[in-house]
């Protein structure tokens, strides 16, 4: 991959990983029994907050410092069908005047789909916990 690419796709990283933190960081700190009350009242367990939000937060660390990246990056993939099916499917694209609509939650699913696909070793912690081997 050339550097510009490589480049590219640390920033990306680094950036999906910052807006995961902050979402799951906001639910933490605004009151997670009030989002496991909303994910009640969606037919959603609530218990299930409690699992977005750290998912959130620590898979938002694990990009930023480049551990893990296409394991967390899959289950953001998953977060974000999640709330499109379940939360803004029925608003539409662009929303329906009272709720915004999924472009932006569709946006971080290509994000994550990407990085889950393509993973990202260069600016990483795993690059250097991961054990090269050449091959012959």
């Amino acid at each position: 991959m050339q550097l510009k690419n490589e480049v590219g796709v640390v920033i990306l990283r680094i950036i999906l990983g910052v807006i995961f933190f902050i979402h799951g960081l906001v639910k933490f700190q605004g009151g997670i029994e009030n989002i496991a009350g909303w994910f009640d009242s969606i037919g959603i367990p609530g218990f299930m907050a409690y699992v977005v939000a750290s998912i959130e937060v620590i898979g938002g660390i694990a990009l930023i410092i480049g551990l893990g990246t296409r394991i967390v990056s899959s289950l953001f993939v998953f977060l974000m069908i999640g709330a499109i099916i379940k939360v803004k499917l029925a608003a539409g694209f662009l929303g329906n005047g009272e709720i915004a609509g999924y472009e932006l939650e569709l946006a971080y699913l290509a994000m994550a789909l990407f990085l889950a696909i393509n993973g990202s070793k260069q600016f990483s912690v795993g690059q250097f916990l991961v054990k090269k081997t050449d091959n012959i």
